[in-house]
């Protein structure tokens, strides 16, 4: 199966979704159509398959390197070295979109299924050492960090250089998710 899941991989980097047949996968891993059709109904099923199976192949783990910010730097160069080519691809799947009637959020929730967001456990952290106040991450901000990465990933067709992940984090992120300082009390 693994042979056929770098197959299809292989495939839907060189090709994209619209070029993504079960043909074309059966004849670069050396099998027959039948024995793919017998395990993913349609193509739709094998692409996200092949995905999800070459994620679990280069993880992204949680560091934790005792504070916040130097968590969440590492974790987003993990991200960023890892994931770039994942996010590209996503945006060469209009036709699978299309076809099965969903979307890129619906995309990535399914690949996402079964795994607990690494983005999260560092944040949990951070609140429990009084890095971050519970109160003011929103899911929105909570998103925040991501969604930059992935916007900057579209922009520029590349991994995001290391000083640009830690503007994210020092100049946007940190100054919203940070507790307040706490005023002195009038006499």
């Amino acid at each position: 199966m693994k042979a056929v899941l770098d197959a299809a991989w292989s495939e839907l980097l060189e090709g994209g979704y619209a070029r993504f047949t079960m043909e074309a996968v059966a004849a670069r891993a050396h099998t027959s159509r039948p024995v793919l059709y017998r395990r993913w109904p349609n193509r739709a099923d094998l692409a996200i398959a092949a995905t999800r199976h070459t994620l679990q192949q280069h993880p992204v783990n949680a560091p934790d390197t005792g504070n916040v910010r130097d968590d969440l730097i590492a974790l987003l160069q993990q991200f960023s070295k890892n994931r770039a080519t994942f996010v590209v691809l996503s945006f060469q799947m209009s036709e699978y979109f299309s076809e099965t009637n969903t979307s890129l959020a619906d995309l990535r929730k399914s690949l996402l299924q079964g795994s607990h967001s690494q983005i999260d456990v560092v944040l949990a952290r951070g609140v429990d050492r009084g890095e971050i106040d519970p109160g003011r991450l929103t899911p929105r901000i909570r998103s925040l960090l991501p969604d930059l990465l992935r916007h900057e990933f579209l922009m520029t067709l590349k991994p995001v250089p290391n000083a640009v992940i830690t503007e994210f984090v020092d100049n946007i992120f940190l100054p919203l998710v940070r507790p307040k300082p706490a005023r002195a009390k009038k006499k």
